[in-house]
């Protein structure tokens, strides 16, 4: 593989990972609402979640699919639904104000946010036929070991990275005072988008 096929593959995975989907729409949530520390183990498991997808597209999992589309068609139902559910979740509690009293829910404990992240990611099966696309015109046959690790690893940061910067932006005062006055709206919009998300990845 040569080092401006590498470079074409980490800057198209970049690019993906920036596009507005679910991760990022989860990133930019937790952090206004939990805050820095938990944004960042929550883009940790997004990007894990893209190491899963990335490695099975590595190892032919976009094959399967065209073997047997019944299967991926179960995975792009379950995603759906559990977007769906998250998108119910956060419209159904959208009107309770967001209690910052010292008495008030602490945010989640990183290996639950990491767990959100992953599954978050985890619920759209489509990186891994995008992952399948770049992959097949970039990575030939034969290819060292080390440079599948590198590649993998290319994949975690530009999703850690950028989902942590997402929630980082969010995490701000400012913002975090705007979403507490809108916060009822704010949720909804979210909770909405989520929800076209979940219906958009389990009808196409």
């Amino acid at each position: 593989m040569t080092p401006a096929a590498f470079l074409a593959v980490a800057f198209l995975h970049l690019m993906a990972a920036i596009s507005p989907g679910p991760a990022v729409l989860m990133a930019a949530r937790t952090g206004v609402t939990e805050g820095m520390r938990t944004g960042f183990f929550l883009a940790a498991g997004i990007g894990a979640g893209a190491v899963v997808w990335a490695t099975a597209a590595l190892f032919g999992l976009n094959l399967v699919f065209e073997a047997a589309p019944a299967l991926l068609y179960v995975l792009k139902l379950a995603g759906g639904l559990y977007l769906l559910w998250m998108a119910w979740v956060m419209w159904r509690h959208a009107a309770e104000p967001l209690d910052l009293s010292a008495s008030a829910r602490p945010p989640r404990s990183a290996g639950s946010a990491f767990r959100l992240g992953l599954f978050t990611q985890l619920s759209n099966p489509k990186p891994a036929i995008l992952f399948s696309a770049i992959f097949v015109g970039t990575v030939p046959q034969g290819t060292a070991p080390w440079v599948y690790a590198a590649l993998l690893s290319v994949v975690f940061l530009n999703e850690t990275v950028w989902n942590t910067l997402v929630a980082r932006v969010f995490s701000f005062e400012r913002t975090r005072a705007g979403y507490i006055s809108l916060k009822s709206l704010i949720d909804r919009v979210f909770g909405g988008m989520l929800a076209l998300l979940g219906l958009k990845i389990a009808a196409t």
